[in-house]
This record gives C-alpha cells, structure tokens and sequence, in this order.
C-alpha cells in the first residue's frame, strides 16, 4: 500500500492497519501527519478488501495530542486552519464505511484521547494513561472532546476530566465506559485483531448499515434517527447476505457471506 512518513498504512485478511510512526514525540499531531492520515483514510474508505481498520500508535503511546513546539510557531488563523484539519480527520474516522477499533498501547493524551473518541471501539493496555488535560495548559480540547466524551460516558463524569484536567488509569476508564476492554501491556493489537475478526464474521453490509445507523443516528431526534435506522435495516432485507444468514439459520449451518 501506500507509504507515508509519519503513519504506516497496511491490510492483510480483511482488517486494515494504521499506525501513528512519530514515536520519537509520542505521535504527536503535526501538519504532516494531519494531511497523510486524511489521505490514508479516503484509501480505506476505498477499499472494499478492507471491513474492519485498527489505529494504534508505534513504539510506547498512543498519541501525546498535538505536536507543542510546531504550534508554538503558529499564528492564531494557522492553528484555526490545523485544527480544523484535524477535525475533518475525526469527522472522517466517524463516517468511514468501516468500523474502527482504537488499540491504545499506551499513553493518550489530549489530542490523542480526542482521537480515540471518534473510534467505534476502544481497546487499552493496562496502565495506559488517558487525559483532557487541556485546563492547565490555559485551553480546552479543541478537537470534538467537549463533546463526544459527554456523549459516551455521560455529562457528571465528563465535566469532571475536562474541569480538572484529571489523568485516569485504563481500570477507571472501563469502569466508567471510556473503553470497551482493557488487555495486558503488549497485547492491544492482538485484542483488536480479535475483536476486528468477530465483526467480520458477520455479513458486511449489515456491519456498515448498523455502524451508519448509530453515527447518524446520535445527531438527530429520537424518532428520526429510529426511522432512518428503520431505512438502513430495510436496506439488509434486499442483500443476497441476508438470505444467507437466515438460510444459514434455518439449516443450523455456519453463514458465508459474500457482502452482497
């Protein structure tokens, strides 16, 4: 696949890779990774080989946020035009065709937790850190975390990361619901491989109805956004793999769905 210099982009059986390579910086955010992670992610959205995506971070963190010393250089106007950047790129996470599993190996910060929160699922090793501490720093999150992290774990429990600043062990994030799962230190990828295997054992199209259902879905109504999921569930109905898997239930056989 394509090579960039600030992230690796692979797939092999299905699942599609990308790895976060600044770990010199903890993979800080730079204007370079902005604009090679947005490329990458309009590659997988493409690339119908690929059902399930993984991010993860090279070498001992996840994502330390944004890179300080490049946006200590920057003008108010640049920084309005990098973080905007870094805004479609979690806009884009969020609506990808495929369901995507943060495999947090570590540190996740700011930035970095900001993006983990655009993801479907989160995975954590064990004594992981995560953060917003933006407050002590003089600033907010700036990247959707005022808003998804109230969406996910409640409104009590976000105010009170995002007003003091609070770092929080994986243990408490799962207590509370910020992660899905959390796995010994070494073995998040693994994790995710297998939880990205158990989604695609299930007929594809099903898989990205039900993942555009709940994204779309949390920005309208009640009763619109069941309606519009009433839509993408009629949609299944007219698939060669729904008449599989109910074929396949009937006969008490195991499905092979083709995503069509």
């Amino acid at each position: 696949m394509k090579e960039y210099k600030t992230i690796i982009l692979e797939k092999k059986d299905g699942i599609g890779y990308i790895t976060l390579n600044r770990p010199e910086v903890f993979n800080a955010i730079s204007q370079e990774l902005i604009d090679e992670f947005s490329d990458a992610l309009d590659t997988v959205n493409k690339d119908y080989e690929i059902q399930v995506l993984i991010l993860t971070g090279a070498g001992k963190g996840f994502q330390a946020g944004a890179d300080i010393r490049e946006l200590s250089m920057m003008t108010p106007m640049s920084i309005l035009r990098w973080n905007e950047g870094v805004l479609r790129n979690h806009a884009k996470l969020e609506k990808l065709r495929q369901p995507v599993i943060a495999a947090i190996n570590g540190l996740a910060m700011g930035g970095g937790l900001e993006l983990a929160l655009s993801c479907s699922i989160r995975i954590a090793v064990a004594g992981a850190k995560l953060a917003l501490p933006e407050v002590k720093l003089g600033i907010i999150p700036g990247t959707g975390g005022t808003q998804r992290l109230p969406r996910l774990i409640g409104k009590g429990k976000a105010y009170e990361l995002l007003l003091t600043g609070d770092t929080i062990t994986t243990e408490e994030a799962l207590n509370i619901g910020l992660v899905n799962k959390v796995v010994p230190k070494g073995e998040a990828l693994k994790a995710a491989e297998e939880m990205a295997r158990k989604i695609m054992a299930n007929a594809p199209i099903a898989v990205e109805m039900c993942k555009d259902a709940v994204e779309i879905g949390m920005d309208l109504p009640l009763e619109q956004a069941i309606q519009y999921s009433q839509k993408n569930c009629i949609t299944c109905f007219s698939t060669e793999d729904m008449k599989e898997g109910t074929g396949a239930f009937l006969e008490k056989r195991k499905p092979n769905f083709k995503g069509k």
